[in-house]
């Protein structure tokens, strides 16, 4: 062996004493030796495939409550479209994007996504209407769940269990189907998939299992191909906000810092107030402004023109605001979605634009939702737990319909509101309520010790503006507790902008408690049509990837190898002896640390070779841990997060030399882990995967 004499976990699995249970070597994977490790920024043996070419980029928000998608043509690239209006929507909510809801048929088959769905399954008998499957918020499952897999099963509203490789794999062929429609009808002939570069964005803080699990899913969607996996790229969220923020002009965006009024809108009102005001932000509906300049437009023709796509031009340099930046400025980028609130801190590199991320990628299940369970649990104090639960199953649209309803007045909640906020109970709740307690809901108001909230006589749940401001305090108190947090690391000082983005970032309530606590440390800033602000980044992250030109390592990632024993430094329990000779076994052999910066295109570089001649696939346990001084695979806090897989079929030569080698190079920079091999003697590309779900 050369530089470092070592054995794979696996390496001698076949041969050791049973008597030992290594959890590295359990699973009996085919034995392999590594040779020498190296890391390196650039290897200029390596081939790198010529990059290709794509007509479009469509990227796809895949978000916990709303989502959408938004395109650019290659040769336009500074003209952004946003997906046609959908049709349908709520009272008060915006429908820049559609609801991330699903409806299956009874058997399991896709029916209708986003809007379609709701009201289908709203409009369906009851009796029916417990049968089908209508499923809404599932993304977080990808996030809550501790052992992810393709096997992964979601519940829909009536309780009855669905694979989740399927949900999402639907909802993905319904962007898809939907997107190509476009392109199509703006092309005037069938758009081919293949001149797609599609993008999906996930929370930054997803692991590497979740982020798999969306690939595999666009797999079985049909919206790429396997062999192609280039055609995808997952973006990370916050990062796509931090893309599109550096092309802001200043009447793009809202000062929350500046006590004076910006663009005539002042700080005291709702930054929610200027979310839809198209003419504001460079929104040019392009085909129907001129229609409408030759030609009066009939009511028909105005129904058409809202469906247009809509046209948001993005200059080919930086805004005004990233003007007053400096070479190795600070920001930070804080994505309040549905789901999850995701912060990244980035710092700017001159003259280019590029940027560098300074602080691995934070942030937890912070999302909007965790004010609809404040709700849910409000509901539970007032009627029970045990009606709640019947009702949802019992009468699953109506719930839907009650929770509607919150949405609406969710919006409307702010910090200097005074007046009483009234939410509309559905008849078949008042009505179920009576049956299944004999007697009213408002006798159960007014038996609840809940004083905010009263009965009016117009079937409504009356809250005050505290009982509501009550709702989002757990989940605004974690998203600042987060942020304080944060703002103590030594990599987040001298921070000069916070941009607020993602769709809860509209709550003035959230936006005033982040300006209470960091108003005097930062300037912040919120873009127009914030809940778009994704979805035009990805767009643009889809058009140059290479953006982003270093990142930090969320987790420690390493194999299980022996080494050479030493008395002294390895510990006795770890000692195996084998053919005379004295290993340590469950050693941690670290690619990469937890936070540490890495370029993008850099590489770690591993050799090994298989322990039998005739060994035609390797498969090696991939570790990883949240810290960084990781000694053994056996350390409290590490686990083992998937394999990495070498197919060696196809690089057979004559005669076998006496030692094969198999170069590995695996690629930390990127959203993504990516592997890469090459038999040396042949020089023959091995095919090699990392498997997060196995």
């Amino acid at each position: 062996m050369t530089e470092k004499e070592c054995v794979t976990d696996t390496g001698t699995a076949d041969s050791v004493s049973s008597e030992y249970s290594s959890p590295a070597r359990s699973i009996g994977d085919p034995g392999i030796t590594p040779l020498s490790p190296t890391h390196s920024a650039k290897d200029p043996e390596h081939h790198v495939p010529a990059q290709q070419c794509f007509a479009v980029v469509v990227a796809i928000d895949f978000g916990t409550t709303s989502s959408g998608y938004a395109y650019s043509f290659t040769k336009e690239p500074e003209c952004i479209h946003i997906m046609r209006r959908w049709e349908g929507g709520d009272p008060g909510v915006s429908n820049q994007k559609t609801p991330t809801t699903i409806l299956l048929t009874p058997d399991g088959k896709f029916h209708s996504f986003g809007y379609a769905a709701r009201d289908f399954y709203h409009d369906l008998d009851p009796s029916e209407s417990k049968h089908w499957l209508y499923l809404e918020k599932f993304k977080m499952k990808l996030h809550t769940t501790s052992n992810l897999s393709i096997e992964t099963e979601l519940q829909a509203a009536n309780g009855k269990k669905v694979k989740a490789i399927n949900v999402f794999a639907y909802a993905l062929q319904f962007f898809k189907e939907q997107a190509l429609k476009e392109l199509s009808d703006q092309a005037g002939s069938q758009f081919d998939n293949a001149d797609v570069r599609w993008v999906i964005t996930v929370p930054a803080i997803w692991k590497q299992p979740a982020k798999q699990f969306m690939r595999q899913a666009a797999y079985k969607s049909g919206l790429v191909n396997p062999e192609n996996p280039e055609q995808l790229i997952i973006a990370l969220e916050p990062e796509a906000a931090s893309i599109y923020c550096r092309k802001l002009r200043l009447h793009q965006m809202i000062d929350l810092s500046n006590k004076m009024a910006v663009n005539g809108i002042s700080p005291a009102e709702t930054v929610a107030s200027g979310m839809t005001q198209g003419s504001s932000d460079s929104i040019l509906c392009l085909l129907s402004e001129v229609q409408s300049a030759t030609q009066e437009m009939s009511s028909k023709e105005h129904v058409r023109r809202n469906r247009q796509s809509r046209t948001f031009l993005v200059e080919n340099v930086i805004g005004e605001l990233w003007s007053e930046l400096e070479e190795g400025d600070r920001y930070v980028v804080v994505d309040c979605g549905g789901g999850t609130v995701d912060l990244t801190v980035h710092q700017i590199r001159l003259p280019e634009g590029h940027l560098k991320e300074l602080y691995k990628a934070s942030g937890g299940p912070y999302g909007s939702v965790g004010v609809d369970y404040e709700f849910e649990k409000l509901l539970c104090k007032i009627f029970g737990d045990d009606f709640i639960d019947q009702f949802k199953i019992k009468r699953p649209a109506a719930w839907v319909d009650l929770m509607i309803a919150f949405e609406s007045r969710k919006r409307a909640a702010a910090p200097d509101r005074t007046n009483p906020l009234n939410i509309n109970l559905p008849f078949s709740f008042i009505d179920y309520y009576k049956k299944f307690r004999g007697h009213s809901v408002e006798h159960a108001l007014r038996k609840s010790n809940v004083d905010f909230v009263k009965w009016s006589s117009q079937g409504m749940l009356r809250m005050n503006p505290d009982a509501m401001n009550a709702l989002f305090k757990p989940t605004v108190d974690q998203i600042i507790h987060h942020l304080s947090d944060l703002f103590q690391k030594p990599e987040v000082s001298d921070i000069k902008f916070l941009f607020l983005v993602g769709g809860f970032s509209e709550s003035p309530l959230l936006q005033h408690a982040v300006q209470n606590m960091l108003g005097e440390r930062c300037r912040i800033i919120i873009p127009h049509d914030v809940g778009l602000t994704i979805l035009k980044g990805a767009v643009l992250f889809g058009l140059d990837p290479a953006v982003i030109k270093v990142r930090r390592s969320p987790l420690t990632y390493g194999v299980g190898v022996l080494n050479r024993y030493l008395d002294g430094k390895h510990p006795p329990e770890k000692l195996l002896v084998k053919d005379g000779t004295r290993w340590c076994t469950d050693v941690f052999d670290k690619f990469i640390s937890a936070d540490q910066s890495v370029a993008l295109g850099e590489t770690v570089k591993r050799s090994y070779t298989p322990a039998k001649p005739s060994q035609m696939v390797i498969v090696i346990n991939i570790y990883c841990s949240e810290q960084d001084d990781v000694g053994f695979i056996t350390d409290s806090g590490v686990k083992k997060c998937g394999t990495l897989r070498l197919d060696l079929s196809g690089t057979e030569c004559s005669p076998p030399p006496a030692r094969r080698e198999i170069q590995t190079l695996m690629q930390f920079g990127d959203t993504e882990l990516k592997a890469m091999a090459v038999d040396v003697a042949t020089s023959k590309s091995v095919k090699a995967s990392i498997d997060f779900l196995n």
